[in-house]
């Protein structure tokens, strides 16, 4: 079995583009937006990179699942990347195997797995790996002269140093388009449960104290 990694074209995803401000040129390069809303947002751009193994009923055989983390490990896998099968079967075997390797990244599956291009072999599960960047394109832009500024309004570079440090800080680009996950738990409840314990734990000494023997030995 040879391995297959496509590289989807990625697709740029604009990030809060609702905000309807004019992108005119005037004056030495200045924009006409007299709001404080920047016109320079992250973009988010995904790629899928995809693996066929071969598979049988008792899920991936042991060689299969060698060059499975080792394909994880040539792509460097981390936070943010996210894992999914494509398996016509919906083997429980095979999903509970690659959820074993990628367990070692300390990474979970996903549920579901985007359309990727190639035939897939009977007898053979595809591996998807989806990864996301985030950039903001445009800059720095110092376009804007000191004195071409007579309409009062913010400077073509505005914005880009604050989202800049966002799409480059950011664990998981994902998170700019659609945010994050909730599990249920908050800091909150976490933070309870080690006061709940310290208060239910028994109080020292309320149990008597430990008999001793006064008499030293020879």
């Amino acid at each position: 079995m040879t391995l297959r990694i496509k590289h989807m074209a990625a697709t740029a995803l604009a990030l809060s583009l609702t905000i309807g401000l004019g992108g005119c040129a005037t004056g030495g390069g200045a924009m006409s937006n007299s709001s404080l809303s920047s016109v320079n947002q992250p973009v988010v751009q995904s790629s899928n990179y995809t693996l066929d193994l071969a598979s049988n009923s008792s899920g991936l055989p042991v060689q299969e699942q060698a060059r499975l983390a080792d394909w994880f490990a040539t792509l460097d896998l981390g936070f943010g990347d996210r894992i999914s099968i494509d398996d016509a079967t919906a083997s429980a075997a095979v999903r509970e195997d690659v959820a074993g390797v990628a367990s070692r990244f300390s990474l979970l599956l996903e549920e579901g797995a985007p359309i990727t291009v190639g035939y897939l072999d009977p007898g053979n599960v595809r591996v998807v790996v989806s990864r996301s960047t985030a950039h903001v394109p445009g800059c720095p832009n110092w376009g804007a002269r000191a004195n071409g500024n007579l309409g009062n309004n913010t400077s073509p570079g505005f914005g880009c140093a604050v989202n800049g440090n966002y799409a480059a800080m950011i664990a998981d680009p994902q998170h700019l388009l659609e945010g994050a996950r909730g599990n249920g738990q908050t800091t909150v409840m976490t933070s309870t449960k080690a006061i709940e314990t310290y208060r239910e734990a028994p109080a020292t000494g309320s149990e008597g104290l430990a008999a001793s023997s006064t008499q030293s030995g020879s």
